[in-house]
């Protein structure tokens, strides 16, 4: 069971700052891998990518579907930020890097966001 932070926080401070909004998004990418003949070939294209996104940008990041499909690939990233605008960035700049990548096409892009409304910190 999780206990509530009774602790005094300064004006301003981490807690206060932002009022317990989260800003945080997850986003789904379909890659078509069309020189790949083999599910070895994919991985060798997908692996700069996933490791490309998580070194760059420090995110979750996973191959979410089509593992057994030599041609088409899902990955996921799972982003949080201190800021909306800032989440905006990051995200902008994720969907570059992957739309950039060598010997991918990105078909479909799908983002679920985080509702913001601030968290209670007890987690009712």
């Amino acid at each position: 069971m999780l206990e509530e932070d009774v602790r005094p926080v300064a004006p301003g401070g981490a807690r206060d700052r932002h009022n317990g909004v989260v800003h945080a998004a997850a986003v789904r990418f379909e890659l078509f891998v069309p020189e790949s003949h083999s599910l070895k070939a994919k991985r060798a294209v997908l692996r700069p990518i996933v490791e490309g996104l998580r070194h760059r940008f420090r995110i979750s990041v996973a191959e979410v579907d089509h593992q057994d499909t030599w041609q088409r690939a899902a990955i996921a990233v799972a982003v949080v930020a201190e800021s909306d605008g800032h989440l905006r960035e990051i995200l902008t700049n994720i969907e570059r890097h992957v739309a950039n990548a060598a010997d991918v096409e990105l078909l479909d892009v799908e983002t679920a966001w985080l509702d913001p409304d601030p968290l209670p910190l007890g987690g009712e």
